[in-house]
């Protein structure tokens, strides 16, 4: 089935034949089936972001040529990425007739020449030099790691990575065997007597210890923890941050910094001052205001910055700035101009990290620099003790960091790592049953061209800084690790295009930096995904997730618990989804009705709404789950315990069901019209919920001993 309401301007046939070997679709399949023609404007725009120029037909025939050329331009290829016992044929070009060498070197230091095959390949004009191809055998033999290829020529030589990936992420022989379940919450929302006005980094040990000794959890997945603006306004959604690299120093509980304990009575006194006013709020269901207590915060920060730190703790700080490298080095001067600038322009002359003029910036403001990425280390030193709490504490697996899918367009990230980020162009998602209007996220995707000529090292380090000090690692939208819907600014977020990725690349480095790491990896692959992505991930030992409102069959009846897939975590609900009780009560066809986001008539689509938990709550009649006489606190119950007698391998159980919670945390294709990620944790009636009672309520207690009772 076709659809004529697709844009009109149909693309060319050499616009075609680009997009397509750019990867850029020019047609695809909607959720519901539909095809779907591409504009010609949005391909063009894409193939721009790529830095192809695809502006006319004639462009597009030179661009095809120039793309067939360019292997041959390059001395050795900058990235080749192997599984485990994998041989390789590494092609070199040099001019015809040269002689040609490649060594290796080992991530461990060991240096070795490459064997040059016996193998004819026919020469190539470029740029009307003749060029030849020599081959060299990659042996199967190498350990996992980057190593470095090098190759030489007359006058000439070129560097490339040789990436030997696991065949699969293992799972941990424990993990499988206990399958364990854990909680799931948006940290900043679990508020205790102590926070500033928000869930923090104590806060989050305190719930891995009392989830552990009081409900049997072996992990608490939150939600992204990255950084956010260095000044306000500060951006509420977790999912839009200035830098994925880097951690959110809101979430640094001001007490816990060893400095604190050497405070003269005085300074100390500011710093309670400080916390007072934030702490108030935290007894009142007012929606979160990050703004007020970074404010009080980082007055606090500064205070406890200017504090000498002892020898020890000094060294620490400069093994971490050490380790941390450019990448620190550019996110806090990022901070710091952000800071400077606040609400005003950028001097064009900082556009580039790499200037001359922000490196004489960054000198003449050295102290400033350094003090943001002095909350860096504060930060990351926090969300390790979380960690360590969690472990010992007794959990199996501890903190799970979720990754989010992008960068705001005007951050840090944006900003340090532009030469690999498509330009003028918004991550999203089109139409679908839930957004029916499309998704523009608005965040600059990884260039693919850009991304291969830096042999995906800007990848390769952000995974690395994800995975310290968790236990696993969620991937929202795991699917853009595949393809990507990219909506081109000024475009609506129906009328974009889907742009492939090299996935055998990204999954293969993602299971060898889990794998250094020890960490567990889920992929949210909720959604339009083909089963071809499950099948890839599953190969390589990556999870999936599998919400059980979604977890339907093609008459629209509930799956049965025992069809579910096995390597997944599975869960009742989702951020992007009210509570399990304002579920069960059409809470989200009601608020999707009075925001404007339903299409079609709103009687149906809360007649739907109730069939769908009418035939939810036959299966588990039917599987004696929930009492005849239920009210809403069964149903909550009765499907977490269906979720729990999958034969998923993690479970996931919300921390607003052990309350009661109604409100949603986000409103997907909302921004300012519904207080999304605002939402502090209350019961049932309104009333704030503290961490320091939460698993003392009779409602939580109940929930948490169905939940022991499924899983004996």
């Amino acid at each position: 089935m076709t659809d004529t309401t697709a844009p009109s301007q149909t693309p060319s046939w050499a616009l075609v034949r680009l997009a397509r070997k750019c990867g850029v679709s020019v047609e695809y399949f909607s959720w519901n089936g539909v095809s779907k023609q591409c504009s010609a404007a949005a391909i063009q725009a894409a193939l721009t972001a790529m830095g192809v120029d695809a502006s006319s037909d004639e462009a597009c025939e030179a661009s095809l040529a120039a793309l067939d050329d360019l292997p041959w331009r390059r001395l050795v290829p900058p990235v080749t990425v192997l599984r485990a016992g994998e041989s390789h044929d590494l092609p070199i070009y040099v001019r015809h007739g040269d002689p040609a060498a490649a060594s290796l070197h080992l991530e461990a230091g060991d240096a070795h020449q490459l064997v040059q095959l016996d193998r004819v390949v026919e020469p190539r004009t470029v740029d009307g030099v003749l060029v030849g191809q020599a081959t060299f055998r990659v042996p199967a033999d190498l350990p996992l790691g980057w190593h470095q290829v090098e190759a030489t020529t007359n006058g000439r030589r070129g560097r490339g990575y040789i990436v030997v990936t696991p065949n699969r992420l293992e799972v941990p022989a424990e993990i499988r065997k206990n399958r364990p379940w854990g909680l799931t919450t948006q940290l900043y929302s679990i508020r205790s007597e102590q926070s500033w006005g928000l869930g923090d980094f104590a806060d989050l040990a305190d719930l891995c210890a009392l989830g552990k000794m009081r409900g049997g959890a072996d992990f608490v997945l939150v939600n992204p923890l990255h950084a956010g603006e260095p000044v306000t306004p500060l951006e509420p959604s977790p999912y839009l941050p200035t830098s994925r690299r880097f951690i959110s120093p809101l979430y640094i509980r001001v007490e816990d910094i060893a400095e604190v304990a050497y405070l003269p009575s005085q300074r100390r006194a500011l710093i309670e001052w400080e916390s007072e006013r934030p702490r108030r709020v935290n007894a009142t269901d007012d929606s979160l205001d990050r703004d007020a207590v970074w404010r009080a915060k980082s007055a606090a920060l500064e205070q406890l910055y200017m504090e000498p730190r002892s020898a020890g703790r000094e060294a620490q700080f400069e093994a971490f700035c050490l380790r941390e490298g450019r990448s620190l080095e550019d996110f806090a001067t990022w901070c710091a101009i952000a800071e400077a600038h606040k609400g005003l322009p950028w001097p064009t002359e900082f556009a580039n990290p790499a200037s001359p003029a922000v490196g004489a910036w960054r000198d003449e403001n050295e102290d400033r620099v350094l003090y943001y990425a002095w909350l860096q280390w504060v930060a990351d030193e926090q969300l390790a003790r979380a960690h360590d709490a969690a472990l010992a504490a007794g959990m199996s697996i501890g903190v799970m960091a979720d990754l989010a899918v992008g960068v705001h367009p005007e951050g840090a990230d944006a900003w340090a790592f532009q030469r690999v980020l498509a330009q003028g162009i918004g991550v999203g998602a089109p139409p679908d049953m839930y957004n029916q209007l499309g998704q523009d996220w608005s965040q600059p995707p990884w260039q693919p061209r850009a991304l291969e000529a830096a042999a995906y090292i800007p990848f390769r380090d952000l995974l690395r800084a994800a995975m310290r000090n968790v236990g696993a690692l969620r991937i929202d939208h795991v699917l853009g690790l595949f393809r990507q819907w990219w909506v081109p600014t000024g475009h609506g977020a129906a009328d974009g295009v889907y742009v492939r990725f090299d996935h055998d690349i990204l999954v293969g480095i993602l299971a060898l930096e889990a794998h250094r790491a020890g960490v567990m990896v889920i992929g949210e692959d909720l959604g339009t995904v083909e089963p071809y992505v499950r099948e890839v991930l599953a190969d390589r030992g990556i999870l999936g997730t599998a919400i059980v409102w979604f977890e339907q069959e093609p008459d629209g009846s509930p799956r049965a618990p025992e069809d579910y897939r096995t390597d997944v975590l599975a869960s009742v609900t989702t951020h992007d989804l009210p509570p399990t009780v304002a579920y069960l009560n059409g809470d989200h066809v009601a608020l999707r009705e009075k925001l404007g986001l339903l299409e079609g008539d709103p009687d149906d689509a809360r007649a739907e709404a109730r069939e769908e938990r009418d035939r939810m709550i036959k299966l588990l009649r039917d599987r004696e789950w929930v009492i005849e006489d239920y009210n809403d606190e069964d149903l909550v119950a009765g499907l977490n315990i269906l979720a729990l007698n999958t034969p998923a391998l993690l479970t996931g159980v919300a921390v607003t069901d052990l309350v009661g919670e109604r409100r949603t945390q986000n409103q997907p294709g909302t921004h300012r019209e519904y207080p999304n990620w605002q939402i502090p944790l209350c019961d049932a009636n309104g009333v704030p919920v503290l961490l320091d009672n939460l698993f003392e309520l009779p409602r939580a207690q109940r929930l948490l001993k169905a939940v022991r009772r499924a899983r004996d």
